[in-house]
C-alpha cells in the first residue's frame, strides 16, 4: 500500500520541480542592437532586472512571499513583448 503512494508523491515532486525549472528560464537578449538600438537596450535591462530579482531570492533564501517570482514571469512576458515588436519592425 505504500508504495504506490510513495510512487505518486515522488512523481508529484517530480513534476513540480521541472514546472519550476521551466519556468526558471531567464530571459535573453536576442535583438541586434544596430538595427533596433532602443528595443536592445530595453531587453538588455529586462535581463539585468530579471538577475537583480535572482539575487534577490537567493539572498532572501526565496522567501519573498512569490513576488519576487512573479515578477520575473513578468520580465519574461516583457521580454517577449520587445522581441516581438523587433520582428514587427523588421516585417515593415
Amino acid at each position: 500500500m505504500k508504495t504506490p503512494r510513495f510512487k505518486l508523491i515522488l512523481l508529484a515532486g517530480v513534476a513540480a520541480v521541472a514546472a519550476c525549472a521551466a519556468s526558471a528560464q531567464m530571459p535573453v537578449q536576442d535583438i541586434d542592437p544596430m538595427r533596433h538600438g532602443n528595443l536592445a537596450a530595453a531587453q538588455r535591462l529586462v535581463v539585468q532586472a530579471f538577475e537583480k530579482l535572482s539575487d534577490a531570492q537567493f539572498d532572501n533564501d526565496s522567501r519573498l512571499g512569490g513576488h519576487a517570482g512573479r515578477a520575473k514571469e513578468l520580465l519574461r512576458q516583457a521580454n517577449e513583448e520587445i522581441k516581438l515588436a523587433a520582428e514587427a519592425a523588421n516585417r515593415r
